[in-house]
């Protein structure tokens, strides 16, 4: 980085991926990667993507950024993975609470299937057709199980149902009456139902990523486009969203960048060097 140049070393950026740094088609917008380029190479800034996906399922994602040795926000905030060393550097697997519920609801509704992202595996219980195409998404061995006892309980970071939506909004409705965690269950889509741990979120994550790499809470930013960022946006000193989120995303937004279509992500981190850069 040249002396002559503005830094953004005290910065922390997270992004979202689809509908963000990607195009509704999951592209990656030129623009966009210009601009993350930029931002690292001559600004020094720090870079993460801040996703629900797995490591692997996250790793083309970094790839097509040229960022070998960046570091994301995976499983909804569960995690944080560094792809320099390829390994976890810091998680908050499901505690025993949130596993006794889990198999409560289980008990209660025997037609519905769930998922554990662990560390390593994807643990199907009771596996169905939605549930083996959704494990798929992961990146990661598949193991199959018929009885709740059996499968290894060591670091589940997230617990997926899936199921005829019907049945999922019981399943919703059962899990808010037994559980004060509303804000870490979430509809995934009409055939998914997420679950993490009580005090897990993806802007959690970002802020115990800034403390690691020395960055000041007041220099963290991040950007998104849905309610799945609704809380990222919240924690961060810098929020900004996409020019096509919902109201409800763009009155917590310091920031409204363009449609994700033509580099919302390269617009922040314009205003980022115009504004921050020192």
């Amino acid at each position: 980085m040249s002396s002559s140049v503005k830094s953004l070393s005290g910065w922390l950026l997270a992004s979202d991926i689809d509908g963000t740094i990607n195009d509704k088609g999951r592209r990656l917008v030129q623009r966009n990667y210009d601009a993350v380029q930029k931002y690292i190479n001559e600004f020094g800034g720090n870079f993460a993507l801040a996703s629900g996906r797995s490591p692997e399922s996250m790793r083309k994602h970094f790839k097509r950024l040229d960022i070998p040795d960046g570091k994301a926000i995976v499983i909804n905030g569960a995690g944080i993975y560094d792809y320099a060393q390829e390994k976890m550097i810091w998680t908050s697997p499901l505690n025993e609470k949130c596993i006794e519920l889990i198999r409560k609801t289980a008990k209660k509704y025997p037609t519905i299937s769930f998922q554990v992202i662990s560390d390593k595996y994807v643990y199907i219980f009771r596996p169905t057709i939605s549930s083996r195409i959704l494990a798929i998404n992961a990146k990661l061995p598949i193991k199959y199980y018929y009885s709740f006892n059996a499968i290894p309980k060591e670091k589940w970071f997230k617990v997926i149902f899936t199921g005829l939506p019907p049945a999922l909004k019981l399943v919703h409705k059962y899990i808010t009456s037994m559980s004060d965690t509303t804000e870490n269950l979430m509809f995934s889509s009409a055939w998914s139902y997420e679950i993490v741990n009580e005090d897990t979120n993806k802007g959690k994550a970002v802020l115990k990523l800034a403390d690691i790499l020395g960055v000041d809470k007041e220099h963290t930013a991040a950007i998104g486009d849905y309610f799945n960022d609704y809380e990222m946006l919240k924690t961060v000193a810098f929020p900004a969203c996409c020019g096509q989120a919902p109201k409800e995303m763009k009155r917590i937004s310091k920031f409204v960048a363009c449609h994700c279509n033509h580099g919302a992500v390269a617009d922040l981190i314009e205003y980022m060097i115009n504004n921050f850069a020192e």
